[in-house]
């Protein structure tokens, strides 16, 4: 225990190892809070001696269900000083949605704020395990909800109590489950270690140059793997400055990078456009960003040499990933962004990827192929699906279900996804867990549900759907039991009506030609 405590390297290290180096440098601003990264530590340490005392050790799984605070990163942190898991909530999802998650993984705390309360109460009432919730303020000043545990009370509770108990903790534990959409209708729970994890903030930092001087913009959630470990983990990891927002809006994105001199930001292409678009862009003072950041759709071509004449400073870099390998996995760099449009790039430090034919065997240039993975980044497994866990490895190599092409210098370019995942505003959905949605309308006969070109999505979600004889279905019909079914992200954006769906001979449905038939719907 004495040498293994001496050697541990784990989540809750790497804080307290940027407080020693720089007790005194900013190290979180979010509303009206700012803490030093001595002050992040203390109050990280102070959280977990608080959940300690009422209950929170080893290996119990804590979910979280709320925007973006400085509460949400101490209890980050605390957790991992603990044993305990993280398990992010996206709090786009319904209260059935959610409630499996929390089932699924046995979590018996959740934490929320305000402004999501309502949505943790319904859920949690839905055949949870969840015993109590605990109330996080938030980035504008809230007032705590009754019966509920308190952020500020466990602080208190912490620091009388003193020490941290002591743990048992090394990389190999787990730090966090993260749960993905697939082509299941049901999500899966990706298990990841502290060691997957930080093995990752390598990559991060020395392919995506993440430094110690950054001042760093953290405005898309937190409980998305992209923005909480490519971008936040790492800055903790390195000792740059941090900004976070729970408004990933123009109108408060455009202030706070000039009210605080931001040097780096992380987005979806659908918010660079829209701070782009927004009448704020010319007014602002955006000389201090010189990083930008994208990831979870390609950026089109003509808004990256929009990006470059109105941001000459900014240097981009596009990255691709997927949860299961926590999650970065490949990088297109700033020199090669209008070199190479449309790439995804090459495997960062820490990851060997490949694109191979179904026999495991690499492609030529230029041909089809699925991309898969080996790194210490991965997954341990999904979490009580050792069916999925297997499938996902087979050969000894993970299965991306992606599919994608790769030029003669080894660069990558994603063309379909054999899951049939649609990346809409940086958010996935499933097309089959939608599918199985609209199913459950009477009058549908088939359905199929595909990702179209958007200006603003990027990708739009559309059903097109052949109704049943004789039954009248029009396309308000159709969105309006998507609205009470999904998550407003997951809902169509337009319900197209058909005598049939496209197949081929042995009956399985082609997305591709709807896909092509489509493809001007919204940008025609």
């Amino acid at each position: 225990m004495t040498i293994e405590a001496a050697r541990r390297q784990t989540l809750g290290e790497l804080l307290r190892r940027s407080a020693h180096r720089h007790p005194d440098k900013p190290a979180v601003a979010c509303g009206d809070v700012r803490w030093t990264y001595a002050e992040f530590d203390r109050t990280c340490d102070q959280l977990a001696a608080g959940l300690a005392g009422v209950g929170v050790a080893k290996g119990e799984r804590v979910a979280i269900l709320a925007r973006n605070s400085h509460a949400f990163a101490a209890l980050r942190f605390a957790l991992a000083r603990l044993g305990a898991v993280l398990v992010p909530i996206n709090f786009m999802l319904k209260a059935d949605e959610a409630a499996f998650i929390l089932r699924h993984a046995g979590a018996r705390l959740l934490a929320t704020d305000s402004g999501l309360a309502a949505l943790a109460r319904d859920a949690v009432a839905r055949d949870t395990r969840v015993e109590r919730l605990l109330w996080l303020p938030a980035e504008e000043p809230s007032t705590p909800e009754p019966g509920m545990l308190h952020f500020d009370e466990l602080l208190a509770a912490g620091a009388r109590a003193g020490a941290l108990p002591e743990v048992a903790l090394g990389g190999s534990d787990l730090a966090q489950i993260v749960y993905t959409s697939g082509t299941e209708s049901l999500p899966k729970g990706a298990m990841l270690t502290h060691d997957a994890v930080m093995w990752q903030y390598v990559s991060c930092i020395v392919d995506a140059g993440i430094a110690a001087d950054d001042l760093a913009l953290h405005a898309l959630p937190l409980y998305h793997c992209a923005q909480l470990d490519v971008f936040f983990g790492p800055a903790v990891y390195m000792g740059s400055s941090n900004v976070i927002t729970a408004r990933p809006v123009p109108e408060n994105l455009l202030p706070l990078i000039e009210r605080h001199r931001i040097t780096s930001f992380f987005a979806p292409p659908t918010v660079w456009i829209a701070l782009l678009r927004s009448p704020l862009f010319d007014k602002t003072d955006l000389s201090s960003l010189v990083k930008g950041y994208y990831g979870a759709s390609i950026m089109p071509v003509a808004v990256l040499r929009e990006l470059a004449q109105r941001l000459p400073k900014v240097r981009l870099w596009n990255l691709y990933g997927q949860t299961e390998i926590a999650p970065l996995a490949t990088m297109l760099g700033p020199e090669d962004q209008l070199r190479k449009p449309g790439s995804c790039g090459r495997a960062v430090l820490n990851v060997q990827t490949r694109v191979v034919d179904d026999t495991l065997r690499d492609v030529k240039p230029g041909e089809i192929g699925e991309i898969v993975h080996r790194s210490p980044q991965l997954l341990c497994g999904y979490f009580h699906d050792d069916e999925r866990t297997a499938a996902a490895f087979e050969g000894g190599w993970f299965h991306s279900g992606d599919l994608a092409t790769i030029d003669d210098e080894g660069y990558i370019t994603v063309v379909d996804r054999k899951k049939d995942m649609i990346k809409t505003g940086g958010e996935n959905v499933a097309s089959r867990e939608v599918e199985e949605a609209i199913y459950r309308l009477e009058g549908v006969s088939e359905v199929a549900v595909v990702g179209l070109p958007h200006p603003r999505w990027v990708e739009a979600v559309v059903a097109v759907v052949v109704p049943r004889p004789g039954a009248a279905l029009d396309e308000g019909q159709v969105l309006a039991h998507c609205a009470a079914q999904l998550a407003a992200f997951k809902a169509p954006k337009r319900v197209l009506f058909a005598e049939a769906l496209p197949k081929n001979p042995s009956g399985k449905l082609l997305k591709r030609e709807l896909r092509r038939a489509h493809e001007g719907l919204f940008v025609g």
